[in-house]
């Protein structure tokens, strides 16, 4: 709403929608009677060809017409005219289904319109109209909107999130038609994109069930015509050969049965289903399980208001009664709303595990094939839905809707998420009069009401104090006050950055006049919000993997590699690549491609189509599964066939199955080829010698031989380097080595098959030119690494790690909120783990596209991360989700830091920039209290230690805010404070040595420690009694590696300022370090490497 302009606006939109859709406002045709009837209601909702829905509610009345009036009959004289009643129809339009509250207002407008005379009734709509148009739209979240019109009070609800559509209507309604059964059988035509026609002798029913039915689908959106109410005169639009959903008047059902072909007919006044052509609707039903889960919580919904409110005392107050009434609608209807979203996740929540996001490729077919036999035609058809490939498009978005969120609370800690309650806001009264000053008026003193409202809540709660910032801010546009405008949307980023209008800023910024904008280019704030970069839609293409048909070079052949979910790592595809084209031209040809692929999904589905006994599979681990089988061989300890899991060898038995280990990986000592004389001829023989036992095994594997040699001879490198390395993604990677191994040997079928596959023979090649040797220190401090970049085709550098431990939730155990690790990857990418299983929890959070550069946890259960664009995100750690930004500095955030020594519920951060601003803020209403500036060239730290700031500027030099006294000039690179004994420890980035300082004499440190093997310091963090560094790895300069472990953590000893451990897991530069309660100390390596080694502290 909002002013003169848009009162003319919204009156012109009634106009054109008057006009052109007449008939549907009298979808029954016009109508003149000799009595006055009821007064009547029904719903409408108009699309456009782009898709853009208008909602209106129209309330049909009658009126006297040609009352009193004589005639002549036949020129016998004067007769008195009967009295007869026409019916004319009120529509009120809007943008959003705001179907019960417009009905509700119209329902004041009859009151008026029954006691006043015909001549005033236009003045009086015409009121009516621009009141309404006074009234703003509530912003997304938990704040609803009140205003009257006598005699009623009106609740205009929010939507619950800006995915999701306005809920105004009773959605329980479609439970009172249909069984739940029948409802399925509904909502399984939708998704197939049937062309449904409903049915009903009450206009009003077509549009609320119709409107309910597709709000059931969300977050799926139905693509196709929708016209809930068709008039008489219209009825031609059910010809149209395309899916559609449209509503009928129950009089029309014989006809439309008759003479149409393939519709299925719904009658919602007696809940049946049938076509045009048959008296059952003969299409796949919904999944069975999905089906029985929605039809058990169907059963538990309480969908009767009298029954469920008989215990009550009886409201003696019409506004008590509503009031009572809309609360228990609203709690049913997110009933309803959760158990149709289960439905939607249990059908499609396996969609997630076959979907590419790198290269936007949905794998149907693999989709398919791990469905079961009758689910097959159901899936089929809804997979090739326009319907289905817009969700498809949001989920390759990665988009946190509400489908998202459920699927993964299902899987993860975050599910006891309870309702946030409602907040009412209420409008002042409307004006008396509607001239423009009593206008202004009014949004005046609805914006010092919001002021009011902002100033009471201040941080108490942040969600809702964005709401009435987006409120004031849209008052404020109505009223040209546009720099105020812009400050509240501002206020934004720091309260919820989620409900940002970015299209009306855009809008206002433009609009700014030019002393407007030189007022906006003086305050910092709004200055950010002048220079913000446009906003970049998001990639909506959506491909279907298809085999190639032209020779791939070697970039082609990566992406279709990674496209058809093979093998995501880049270096495992150059050597897959190399092992393809083995002395051949540098291209595969698609021929050859086909047959690879074929053998790779062939040798997928035998592994899992492996037949063990039960006494077999009793003897093998929870997660181990048999990847390879050979042929029926001799072997030293019988006749059988090998098997390989990821963990070991063994033996089927022939004859009566039977389970012989032959060993596991990690014991075995050494594999070799040898041959034994047979007849007159010796045939090649593998030889596995291991640790379990002193004689060797044997197998006549014949022409098998030289693959299960290098297939064995990579799983026993892999196993070697995850014992060692204490890092189990080698053995996972050897693994996918072997099988690569394996499908190339099939696809090529050559003499030289074994020589090409054994490139990719990768740990094999390791273990032979390369020592596998991990110092014994190391190995026994490390405990175990975890790959952050698991789901990336390349190592990321790990910039960032934050330990956050765990914390009692609402439920008061321990258990329920697990400890995490934060780890800021390259470009903005945060990814959490679980810090009690290690395991994954979130494998992407984006916050902007920049590096991050520091990270901070809050007792408000928030995490703080400063990038190099200058902006702090704040992420809730329940949520998993950012929005919340302070956009205070102008270049890159380098450090963050928390006074622990204020009170709990007010802590103070401080933040800094590298050109030298510091501020400070209070952590609980996100304001900043003080800020300074220090003259440096690089402020890269800051820590607080005793109530004293301390400021690492990288190039030049150390220094305490209060005395601002300079140290010698050194390239710094970290510092830990260490009051107790009056120490400051330093490192460097351009030196072997850590320097000690008295915190009292600044002039030279009063000690050096050489630092053996180093290139140079990168992080310092204090552990107990100990300082842990970690270094820049020696090969740096030449930029190569070689997968050697080359990077160092270095453990020294506060007392006797000695190295103590000298610990290498990492071959790249350590980026940064971490503790977790004293108890281990992670550190993350640059992209070379871009793991997390776990290690244990003593």
């Amino acid at each position: 709403g909002g002013g003169s302009t848009a009162a003319s606006e919204a009156n012109g939109w009634m106009d054109k929608w008057m006009y052109m859709y007449i008939s549907t406002f009298k979808p029954g045709g016009l109508q003149v009677t000799s009595e006055q009837k009821e007064e009547q209601f029904h719903f409408l909702v108009f699309t456009d060809i782009l898709g853009n829905k208008t909602h209106g509610v129209v309330m049909q009345c009658y009126r006297p017409i040609l009352e009193g009036m004589s005639l002549y009959q036949n020129g016998r004289g004067l007769s008195k005219c009967p009295k007869l009643f026409c019916a004319y129809s009120i529509c009120v339009i809007s943008k959003h289904p705001y179907f019960t509250a417009l009905k509700d207002c119209l329902s004041c407008l009859l009151i008026q319109l029954r006691t006043c005379r015909l001549s005033d009734m236009e003045e009086r709509v015409k009121e009516f109209a621009a009141k309404l148009t006074l009234v703003p739209i509530p912003p997304p979240g938990q704040l609803h909107l009140m205003f009257t019109i006598r005699p009623l009070t009106i609740i205009l609800p929010s939507r619950e999130d800006k995915d999701h559509p306005v809920i105004d209507l009773d959605l329980h309604l479609p439970f009172l038609c249909f069984r739940p059964q029948q409802l399925l059988q509904v909502l399984s035509c939708l998704l197939q994109e049937q062309r449904v026609v409903l049915f009903s002798a009450d206009w009003a029913r077509l549009t609320l069930v119709a409107e309910s039915l597709l709000l059931f689908l969300q977050p799926l959106l139905w693509q196709h015509p929708y016209v809930p109410v068709l008039a008489k005169g219209m009825l031609d639009f059910l010809m149209a050969p395309t899916a559609f959903l449209m509503g009928c008047h129950l009089s029309h059902f014989a006809d439309i049965s008759a003479e149409t072909d393939d519709l299925i007919l719904i009658n919602i006044d007696n809940g049946s289903l049938s076509t045009s052509t048959f008296d059952t609707v003969d299409l796949p039903d919904i999944p069975p399980v999905a089906a029985h889960c929605f039809t058990q919580r169907c059963k538990l919904l309480r969908i009767h208001f009298d029954l469920d409110q008989c215990h009550h005392a009886s409201c003696t107050d019409i506004s008590e009664q509503r009031a009572q009434r809309r609360t228990w609608q609203r709690s049913l209807n997110s009933d309803i709303q959760r158990i149709a979203l289960e439905l939607i996740v249990n059908i499609f929540r396996d969609v997630s595990s076959h979907l590419n996001y790198e290269h936007r490729v949905f794998h149907s077919e693999e989709f398919l094939k791990t469905r079961e036999p009758a689910e097959q035609l159901f899936y089929k058809k809804v997979l090739e839905t326009h319907i289905f490939h817009s969700f498809l498009k949001d989920r390759l978005n990665r988009k946190m809707d509400s489908f998202a969120r459920m699927e993964l609370s299902t899987r993860s800690e975050m599910q006891n998420t309870t309702p946030k309650p409602i907040k009412v806001f209420k409008l002042p009264d409307f004006p008396a009069s509607l001239s423009f000053h009593s206008v202004q008026s009014y949004y005046i003193e609805l914006i010092q009401q919001l002021g009011k409202a902002i100033f009471y809540v201040q941080s108490e709660n942040s969600a809702m104090l964005a709401r009435y910032y987006y409120l004031r801010g849209l008052i404020n546009t109505l009223c040209s006050r546009r720099l105020d405008a812009l400050s509240d949307f501002q206020n934004l980023n720091k309260t919820d950055t989620a409900i940002f209008p970015t299209r009306l800023v855009t809008w206002l910024v433009d609009s700014l006049q030019r002393d407007e904008r030189q007022q906006a280019e003086r305050r910092p704030e709004l200055k950010r919000l002048i220079l913000k970069k446009p906003l970049v839609e998001p990639d909506d293409h959506v491909k279907k993997f298809q085999l190639p048909c032209k020779p791939l070079h070697q970039e082609e052949f990566m992406r279709c590699v990674q496209e058809c979910r093979i093998v995501r790592d880049v270096a495992t595809i150059q050597r897959l690549f190399d092992a393809l084209t083995d002395s051949q031209p540098k291209q595969v040809d698609p021929e050859l491609f086909r047959v690879f692929y074929t053998f790779w999904k062939d040798m997928e589905a035998e592994a899992q189509d492996v037949n063990l006994p039960s006494d077999v599979i009793d003897r093998l681990d929870n997660s181990e599964c048999v990847y390879k089988l050979s042929s029926c061989v001799k072997t030293s300890h019988g006749v059988g066939k090998i098997a390989m899991t990821q963990k070991r060898l063994f033996l089927l038995t022939e004859g009566r199955p039977g389970f012989l280990e032959i060993t596991k990986f990690r014991d075995i000592q050494e594999v070799k080829i040898t041959s034994v004389p047979f007849l007159l001829v010796r045939i090649p023989s593998l030889r596995i010698q291991t640790s379990s036992r002193p004689e060797a095994f044997e197998a006549n594997l014949k022409t098998e031989t030289e693959l299960w040699n290098l297939v064995i001879k990579e799983m026993w490198a892999g196993r070697k380097m995850a014992d060692q390395h204490k890092d189990p993604q080698y053995m996972t990677q050897a693994l996918t080595n072997v099988l690569l191994i394996d499908a190339v040997t099939g696809c090529l079928q050559n003499q030289r098959s074994i020589t090409a596959a054994s490139k990719l023979a990768y740990f094999d090649k390791i273990r032979q030119e390369v020592p596998m040797i991990v110092p014994k220190t190391t190995s026994e401090t490390l405990k175990h690494k975890i790959n952050p970049s698991l789901d990336l085709a390349e190592p990321q550098t790990v910039h960032v790690l934050l330990y956050s431990p765990g914390q009692l939730t609402g439920t008061g155990k321990v258990g329920d909120m697990n400890p995490k690790l934060w780890v800021a990857l390259s470009g903005g990418k945060v990814v959490v783990f679980d810090a009690a299983s290690w395991s994954m929890l979130q494998d992407c959070i984006q916050v902007g596209q920049s590096q991050l550069n520091c990270m901070i946890g809050l007792v408000q259960e928030q995490v703080w991360i400063g990038s190099q664009d200058s902006v702090i995100y704040i992420i809730d750690t329940h949520s998993m989700s950012c929005n919340k930004q302070l956009t205070e500095h102008r270049h890159d955030v380098t450090g963050l830091a928390v006074d622990a020594s204020n009170q709990p519920n007010s802590l103070l951060t401080y933040s800094c920039s590298r050109d030298g601003m510091i501020l400070q803020w209070d952590s609980s209403s996100l304001k900043v209290k003080r800020q300074f500036l220090l003259s440096c060239d690089y402020l890269s730290s800051i820590q607080i230690h005793n109530s004293a700031l301390w400021c690492c500027e990288y190039t030049l030099k150390i220094t305490l805010h209060k005395d601002l006294q300079s140290m010698p000039s050194r390239l710094f690179m970290c510092f830990v404070c260490l009051f107790q004994r009056g120490q400051l420890w330093t490192g460097c980035a351009d030196s072997v040595e850590l320097c000690l300082w008295h915190t009292n004499n600044h002039r030279h440190p009063f000690k050096i420690i050489s630092l053996p093997g180093s290139s140079g310091v990168t992080c310092m963090i204090r552990v107990k009694d100990q300082i842990w560094v970690g270094c820049r790895g020696r090969s740096d300069a030449e930029g190569q590696c070689n997968g050697q472990l080359s990077s160092q953590v270095l453990v020294v000893d506060i007392e006797s300022h000695t190295v103590a451990k000298e610990l290498q897991a990492h071959s790249d530069s350590i980026q940064t370090l971490c503790s977790a309660e004293d108890r281990y100390v992670l550190s993350g390596s640059a992209c070379r490497d871009g793991k997390i080694a776990i290690w244990k502290v003593e």
